[in-house]
């Protein structure tokens, strides 16, 4: 696979294509036609300034969030990575964020939409793409949104996430390696039964694949959408950065989820299940019986 470098300059699209956002997005309906769910492209934002991505509010935001929806950690890692050997770096939250720019680290704030002023935004931002993922991916539900804070140089190892994802660089730059999730030599079935039986969603980069895939230069102003488990991995630039990540699932991704875990379920039983999308029929009557078993429970937990 040949690697693309993506670059602030290099992906704008001619004038007469874009179509202004009222608020916040530039968006090309074609890139959305092309791509959207299928590979990555960049897109054009206008939040660079907005109040809500100052470290003064976002250091107000750590206070008020539920603790389990922050995670934060060392930032000088290696691009393959166990979760579970990933070493904290002693400071709280709130000092995580203060002292961004020295204390070489990486948080996340999830679920952001639970302060009234993010979920406003994060659905202004979603009403602006609904008119151009409808159409390619219908019922647009389980809207979140994440803020990234990053010191310089930081690595965010090599995983795979489960929804449709667009990441908005606000403040300094990232280096974003992207992988193609429907290459079965990059991301196999028994990888992706592990994530979506909830076993963890970091991999192993491998070798071969050093140099296979897409590489952006995510600069401020510039947002990159990610299909559904394509494997990435981010290195931070030599600034801090601050990345506001807005997300939301469809039914299918409920059924595929339920699919390879259908997968996994056969497979620890001794068998050899066909990949998901291999067979419609199949698929499809497995997906049957799983929403009937779980409505049947559903009905039992009420009683």
């Amino acid at each position: 696979m040949n690697t693309v470098v993506a670059s602030q300059t290099e992906t704008k699209s001619p004038p007469a294509a874009i179509v202004p956002s009222k608020d916040f997005l530039s968006l090309n309906p074609i890139d959305f036609e092309n791509h959207f769910s299928r590979t990555p492209f960049l897109i054009d934002h206008s939040l660079s300034d907005h109040p809500l991505f100052q470290l003064d509010r976002i250091v107000e935001l750590t206070k008020t969030l539920p603790e389990e929806c922050i995670e934060f950690n060392a930032g000088k890692l290696p691009i393959s990575l166990d979760p579970g050997l990933t070493p904290r770096n002693g400071l709280s939250p709130e000092e995580t964020v203060r002292r961004i720019e020295e204390c070489e680290s990486w948080i996340v704030l999830k679920y952001v939409e639970k302060d009234p002023e993010y979920r406003k935004l994060l659905n202004a931002c979603l009403d602006q793409l609904r008119p151009y993922t409808e159409s390619i991916a219908p019922g647009m539900t389980q809207a979140q949104a994440f803020v990234f804070v990053t010191s310089p140089g930081s690595v965010t190892p090599y995983h795979i996430d489960p929804e449709h994802n667009f990441l908005l660089q606000i403040r300094g730059s990232k280096e974003v390696r992207m992988l193609d999730g429907g290459d079965p030599s990059i991301l196999n079935e028994e990888e992706l039964e592990h994530f979506y039986s909830d076993r963890g969603r970091n991999l192993q980069l491998k070798p071969e694949h050093n140099d296979a895939g897409w590489k952006f230069d995510l600069q401020s102003g510039k947002g990159l959408h990610f299909p559904v488990t394509f494997p990435h991995w981010v290195k931070n630039g030599d600034a801090v950065s601050v990345s506001f990540s807005i997300t939301f699932r469809t039914p299918d991704l409920d059924r595929r989820r339920a699919l390879y875990q259908i997968n996994s379920s056969l497979r620890k039983k001794g068998f050899f299940p066909w990949p998901v999308g291999k067979n419609y029929l199949r698929d499809s009557l497995l997906y049957s019986g799983f929403r009937a078993q779980r409505r049947f429970k559903a009905m039992l937990n009420k009683g």
